[in-house]
């Protein structure tokens, strides 16, 4: 059984997709981010840089923090979801640990929270996002999934993705990242793990797209 301790963002439903498709036992934690629950000393033990997801493995006793460390433990424990091959899946998953998660973040801060505070700012990252949601693009001309076939690092950019109304994107804009993005929100496991905690949350779909909503 895995202990989740988790809230519902994008790095959060990246660890409860992945505990639904690997068919993990899992036993959500929830961590209230905006009461300041991932500074408990209780959280802290296990997660030392207070940022949610966190797992305990109670079947080993390890605690894990950072979803990117996760989900290479979950596809190590059960030997599945390493696509064509595990470092074509390691090159994709460290893009979107070192690129689409931190810079469509910026986006989130800048253009849905702060809008207009700080111009040059706003404008430098929703370029970043425009350029991340083309490189994407472009990957997924050429391939189904990020890494040849399904795996970690398509759980890993799929929920970044699924705020592209947070970042102000057209994602019918590009083609190729709107037909993975539709593919994957079909998946049953995504539509288990997105709305965890269990909050009523619906996947979005983009305009003139109709798809599933997590249930």
């Amino acid at each position: 059984m895995i202990e989740l301790h988790t809230f519902p963002t994008p790095n959060g439903r990246k660890i409860s997709i992945a505990l639904e498709e690997f068919g993990e036992p899992y036993e959500v934690v929830v961590v209230d981010i905006r009461e300041g629950q991932q500074l408990t000393p209780e959280f802290l033990s296990i997660s030392p840089n207070n940022k949610i997801p966190a797992i305990v493995d109670r079947d080993t006793g390890r605690s894990l923090m950072e979803s990117g460390a996760i989900l290479t433990y979950l596809a190590d424990k059960h030997d599945r979801f390493w696509g064509d091959d595990r470092w074509l899946t390691m090159q994709w998953l460290m893009m979107q640990m070192g690129s689409v998660g931190p810079m469509l973040g910026q986006v989130h801060h800048f253009s849905r929270f702060n809008p207009g505070k700080a111009p040059y700012a706003q404008e430098r990252y929703m370029d970043e996002a425009r350029r991340i949601y083309g490189v994407l693009n472009r990957r997924l001309n050429e391939a189904e999934y990020l890494a040849g076939r399904y795996g970690i690092a398509d759980m890993a950019t799929w929920p970044w993705i699924s705020r592209f109304e947070w970042q102000e994107m057209n994602l019918t804009d590009y083609p190729s990242l709107c037909r993975w993005y539709l593919s994957i929100a079909e998946r049953p496991a995504v539509r288990r793990g997105y709305d965890v905690p269990e909050l009523g949350h619906e996947i979005p779909m983009p305009e003139q797209a109709s798809g599933p909503s997590s249930g």
